[in-house]
């Protein structure tokens, strides 16, 4: 569905927006990217399957430079989940960190914002349910002044 007027998502309380992404350098050397690229799919099943765990919503876009926008309840849940041993992040990290030795085929990255109750502003018009609004799991109208 599709909102033709201007709207707007709140989310109650504090959040986390998690920025994490990869980007292919070398692209020829798919034996290197390639599980990089597979690890993701199976943390997010894992998240989505389990919303204790913290993750609300998550975007991604494809290119060289592949982006993933996250929105995670708390900040000790993101680093909860990052550092259990019996979650998917903690392999796929130590994989890599011993596949990238000494090539540099692949990079990661990633950013954390906390962002407290009120201290964020965010528009809609003309979209589905995106971003804020997919983790909050609804837009309202902004009411003009």
């Amino acid at each position: 569905m599709i909102y033709p007027h201007r709207m707007k998502a709140e989310l109650e309380g504090d959040f986390v927006l998690f920025l994490i992404g990869m980007r292919i350098n070398k692209p020829l050397q798919v034996h290197r990217w390639l599980p990089v690229a597979r690890a993701m799919p199976r943390m997010l099943t894992e998240l989505y399957t389990q919303p204790e765990l913290g993750l609300l919503h998550a975007d991604a876009w494809f290119g060289r430079t592949i982006i993933m926008v996250q929105y995670w309840r708390s900040l000790e849940q993101l680093h909860a989940y990052a550092r259990s041993k019996e979650r998917q992040h903690l392999p796929a990290w130590r994989a890599f960190q011993q596949a990238s030795d000494g090539n540099t085929a692949v990079g990661i990255w990633h950013e954390s914002y906390q962002i407290t109750a009120g201290s964020h502003s965010n528009v809609y018009v003309n979209m589905p349910l995106f971003g804020l609004g997919k983790a909050s799991g609804d837009f309202m109208p902004v009411k003009n002044k």
